[in-house]
């Protein structure tokens, strides 16, 4: 991929990327609503009246951590972006914990991530912020219908790893998201703090941080690196997505394994990746040069 990404003419764009058509997605705004009600509403409620043990904090905050970092480091980094190379048993982790967050298959994942990349605040972008705060963070899940368009992870798809996820993407969701929490819930003695907490709380959160990358991230902050575009660069941002805030960095130089590149930006992502590269677990860590990120913020 182009390190900068390309800015296309809606005109110019082939029949390939069909603009996406109104829709109401009755089946998620139901399953979103369940997760609200039962993680927002169910968890003062089960803390008021049962109290929380220290095994149900350390599951929740362990399926929280794992999930995330799976679609940042997974998802986004490894597989959209192709910013290093990992180890089978990492890449088989971040798919299992990347599915537990039930944002589809990594294959469906890059590919509109790919394409938001080079059509960014288009009509063609998928959860492009032109269309609204509301639209890049959740209303184009729930009220749109989206034909994705697979050749731009032809790459991917050579995985039969990646491939099985995606054909089966329902089973490993339900499996690292329900199943696995469920039995070491109901293993501590917790199963109902379990299910409250380490999934249906776990996920709203987990998707909502992701959310924010297409919407906050598109909305507050600097544009650093990149005047043209919508991204932008802000330290509460990072906060709230693992590292991501600092993206109008990562949309000029989307290649870099790096969001937060100065030494002091969060960015457990990148710290992550890092060690994994110290373990022998993960290499070809690619990095954009000091001398281009200068110039970049020059202009």
């Amino acid at each position: 991929m182009a390190e900068t990404p390309t800015m296309v003419n809606a005109g110019t764009v082939s029949a390939d990327y069909p603009l996406p058509t109104r829709k109401v997605r009755w089946l998620g705004l139901v399953f979103f609503m369940v997760l609200h009600a039962i993680g927002i509403v169910g968890t003062p409620l089960y803390i008021h009246y049962r109290g929380v043990t220290v095994p149900e904090l350390a599951l929740f905050f362990f399926f929280a951590a794992v999930t995330g970092l799976s679609i940042t480091i997974g998802y986004h980094r490894l597989f959209a972006h192709s910013t290093f190379k990992a180890s089978p048993i990492v890449r088989l982790l971040l798919l299992l914990f990347g599915a537990a967050t039930f944002e589809e298959s990594a294959l469906k994942w890059s590919s509109q991530h790919r394409q938001h990349h080079r059509f960014t605040d288009t009509e063609h972008d998928p959860y492009g912020v032109n269309r609204g705060f509301w639209h890049a963070h959740i209303g184009w899940i729930l009220f749109w219908r989206h034909r994705t368009n697979y050749d731009n992870v032809r790459d991917l798809r050579q995985s039969r790893l990646v491939s099985h996820q995606h054909d089966h993407h329902a089973w490993w969701s339900i499996g690292g998201g329900v199943v696995l929490p469920m039995l070491i819930a109901w293993w501590i003695g917790y199963p109902l703090g379990g299910f409250i907490m380490a999934v249906c709380l776990r996920i709203v959160l987990v998707l909502h941080s992701s959310f924010f990358v297409n919407s906050f991230a598109h909305t507050f902050g600097a544009k650093t690196f990149n005047r043209a575009q919508s991204a932008r660069d802000n330290w509460i941002g990072a906060l709230l997505t693992n590292g991501e805030g600092f993206h109008n960095f990562h949309h000029r130089f989307p290649s870099d394994y790096r969001n937060g590149v100065r030494w002091y930006h969060w960015d457990p992502s990148k710290w992550c990746i890092y060690i994994l590269s110290k373990l022998g677990l993960a290499w070809d860590l690619k990095r954009t040069s000091d001398q281009r990120i200068a110039q970049a913020a020059e202009h």
